[in-house]
């Protein structure tokens, strides 16, 4: 591990303006010092399929998978629909929980955070998130959470512009430089 941390970060929503591509955004922007952020879109992924895989990973599903492997660690940000995780979301962690046991995800370090209007603060999808993301064998930063609940408060057409939520992301990620290094030295 060099000593600038790579993280990828990415959204699970694929709306230009949505809440999560923002917070994504921000991110990119409060990083702590020794961290850098790329960004990967999900449009373009297509649905899993089990033979269009036998015949080789789409280009765009070899790009995802070669930047996660590229990265140290990952951040997501994930609206909630019916109280999970968005379809595009789950696609992507399938297609790149391939081959099985032997995925780009298997002890990969990752923060996941979430942005709504509602009131729930994408609690559902996270522990959603959690759940699909363990059974790929991602280590998953238990702690702190970031559920940002009536998000169109907090947000301008652009990025997170409440104060304290930045707080709160900026010691999301610093808590992720945290748990990447320590798994990286039990390695």
């Amino acid at each position: 591990m060099s000593a600038t941390l790579e993280i990828l970060a990415f959204a699970g929503s694929l709306r230009r303006a949505s809440l999560n591509r923002r917070l994504v955004r921000t991110a990119t922007e409060v990083a702590p010092a020794g961290m850098r952020i790329e960004t990967f879109d999900l449009v373009g992924i297509p649905l899993f399929d089990q033979d269009v895989e036998d015949e080789g990973d789409p280009d765009t599903v070899r790009r995802f998978k070669a930047a996660i492997d590229g990265s140290d660690a990952l951040f997501i940000a994930s609206p909630e629909y019916n109280w999970g995780i968005p379809g595009v979301l789950k696609n992507a962690v399938d297609w790149a929980s391939r081959p099985a046991r032997e995925s780009v995800l298997a002890g990969k370090p990752v923060a996941i955070a979430g942005a709504t209007p509602g009131r729930g603060g994408t609690i559902h999808a996270q522990d959603q998130l959690r759940q699909v993301l363990r059974a790929t064998g991602a280590n998953v930063l238990p702690r702190p959470d970031l559920l940002l609940a009536g998000a169109n408060d907090l947000f301008d057409d652009q990025r997170l512009v409440d104060e304290g939520s930045r707080r709160r992301l900026e010691r999301l990620l610093a808590a992720l430089a945290e748990w990447t290094r320590t798994l990286a030295c039990r390695d």
